[in-house]
């Protein structure tokens, strides 16, 4: 088994969609980013490279890159399951953490969660996300911004083989 955790932050800008877990969320402001900037997601991928010993998602999909800019992020997410894949692991358990003052997101966590499993092929129970606030504290209770947290379980499907 091998743990990772991961974490993401942007800025939220007039102008964007605001897109988290996949699901694009009515808001006056979305996250400004070379994706689509789903914080989530990306938080999710940094766990699951992490823990596979691969970098982050800066390393894997460059800033620099043009063939990344405005892409949706599961797209991405889907690249970092073929690498989980052919390395040889299977999703365990993810526990991801969505920090934001405003807006409230529970309608919408059970699409994110959907979404994720979806894309890294597990079940449902497989995905847990949770949201919460900073009390109007730091940047994300100013609403400058948005975070998430992400830890993975990663298990070995290779049986004890050399991954």
């Amino acid at each position: 088994m091998r743990i990772g955790h991961g974490y993401d932050v942007h800025r939220l800008i007039k102008g964007r969609k605001l897109i988290l877990g996949g699901v694009t969320i009515p808001h006056e402001k979305g996250l400004l980013g070379h994706s689509d900037a789903d914080v989530l997601v990306h938080a999710v991928m940094d766990s699951i490279l992490g823990a596979m010993g691969q970098g982050d998602i800066g390393g894997a999909f460059p800033d620099t890159d043009q063939a990344f800019a405005g892409i949706d992020s599961l797209i991405l997410l889907s690249k970092v399951y073929e690498m989980m894949i052919e390395k040889g692991y299977e999703i365990g358990n993810i526990d991801a953490t969505i920090v934001a003052q405003k807006p409230k997101l529970a309608p919408y966590i059970s699409d994110m969660r959907r979404k994720i499993a979806d894309v890294l092929r597990t079940q449902r129970e497989n995905i847990n996300v949770k949201a919460t606030t900073e009390e109007k504290l730091g940047l994300t209770g100013r609403e400058e911004g948005i975070s998430a947290h992400s830890v993975v379980l990663l298990i070995n499907k290779r049986e004890g083989k050399d991954v």
